[in-house]
């Protein structure tokens, strides 16, 4: 994940992306400095009192914080869902069970999921805590993408793009640093990873490879520093 280089344009800004056969180039009239919100779609899964009060005891057990409240996040977590369809990822995360992996309540799920086809949807408020990356969901953002594997992601333009405006938007709204948009499998070199449950504390997803998310960042990073 490499720095943002500063480069000045007049007017449109153009980013290509050379991972796939294709080059990626879109172009935003808007200012660096204040990157437009991206059209998002209102689908947010069901979160009630009771989920509330799950989070606070889950926090408690892992971060030592009694709060279902994500403030001041310094991280966002990019991840690729192993589903085809954002309806199957929203499925997945709706139901308040005991998730399959670590059998903890309240039941994980993520901040947005982008479709294949470019589309983004918010599925849990951003004042919200949400279980999506052992370590660091006291203060990380969660980003799903529709695909099975990081290609799935890269080699899809319109994906692609839906993701980075996406993530620029919020890593600007809330200052969050370029090197700290990371891939689900970069967990652990998080600066702000920290766990309680000593079985968990090297507990990562394979999901976002560094050499995918140096990628991403690079790409990222062209768009300016905020």
């Amino acid at each position: 994940m490499g720095r943002p280089s500063a480069v000045a344009l007049a007017g449109a800004l153009t980013v290509c992306l050379c991972w796939g056969a294709q080059p990626l180039s879109f172009s935003s009239g808007a200012s660096r400095a204040n990157p437009p919100r991206p059209h998002i779609s209102q689908w947010l899964i069901p979160f009630s009192p009771k989920r509330k009060h799950q989070m606070v005891a889950y926090s408690e057990r892992h971060y030592g914080e009694r709060t279902w409240r994500l403030r001041h996040p310094h991280v966002i977590v990019e991840h690729v869902a192993e589903f085809g369809t954002a309806v199957a990822v929203r499925d997945t995360f709706a139901p308040d069970t005991p998730d399959p992996e670590l059998h903890e309540l309240p039941n994980v799920c993520a901040h947005f999921v982008i479709s294949s086809s470019g589309r983004i949807f918010q599925l849990v408020n951003l004042r919200t805590r949400c279980r999506h990356t052992v370590g660091l969901n006291w203060t990380a953002i969660g980003i799903e993408h529709t695909g099975f594997q990081d290609s799935d992601v890269l080699d899809n333009r319109r994906q692609l793009r839906a993701s980075l405006r996406l993530t620029r938007y919020l890593q600007c709204r809330f200052h969050v640093r370029l090197r700290d948009v990371i891939g689900h499998s970069e967990s652990l070199r998080s600066p702000y990873h920290r766990e309680r449950v000593a079985s968990l504390r090297r507990q990562t997803h394979g999901d976002w490879r560094h050499r995918s998310m140096q990628v991403y960042r690079h790409e990222l990073g062209r768009l300016g520093p905020c």
